[in-house]
């Protein structure tokens, strides 16, 4: 008599399932890390943008119109109220699309928040409003959005 070794289908099964247990778990920490990775980035555009248009109030004395959008960061305007003042590089090398990519919408005087401006990004789902993870993010409040991920974390 001949002995063969290996597994038994019982063992096979009983490691993948192990296997899968494991495999969620890491995926699911996964997908969290890439929720907030792309508030973070929605943060790093933020603050770009509003030190690109504090510079442009600084050397103007107005903030470019929503019609003039962010691209008055990148090219001088040649719409009214046109800027004095423009450095020959601009304010910024280029406007960025949200991390979903969506370009940014540029509303001057705000619309939702308090001051001058606001930056938002539509979200994952690309529309006006939402909830949850859909629900738009503003230059003002993407704070929130980061500390709602680090509790869910928690």
């Amino acid at each position: 008599m001949q002995r063969h070794s290996g597994f038994s289908l019982m063992e096979i099964l009983i490691a993948l399932v192990i296997i899968g247990i494991l495999g969620s778990l890491v995926v699911g920490n996964f997908f969290g890390e890439v929720e907030k990775s792309q508030y973070l980035k929605l943060k790093s555009d933020f603050e770009a943008y509003e030190s690109g248009l504090m510079r442009y109030y600084n050397d103007n004395g107005f903030y470019p119109t929503t019609e003039q959008g962010l691209a008055a960061l990148v090219e001088k305007p040649e719409t009214n109220p046109e800027p004095n003042s423009y450095p020959r590089g601009g304010y910024l090398k280029k406007i960025q699309t949200d991390p979903w990519g969506n370009d940014y919408l540029y509303l001057s005087p705000a619309e939702y928040g308090e001051g001058d401006f606001e930056i938002v990004s539509l979200g994952n789902d690309k529309q006006e409003g939402g909830e949850g993870k859909a629900k738009d993010v503003f230059n003002w409040n993407v704070d929130e959005h980061i500390k709602e991920l680090k509790n869910q974390e928690q």
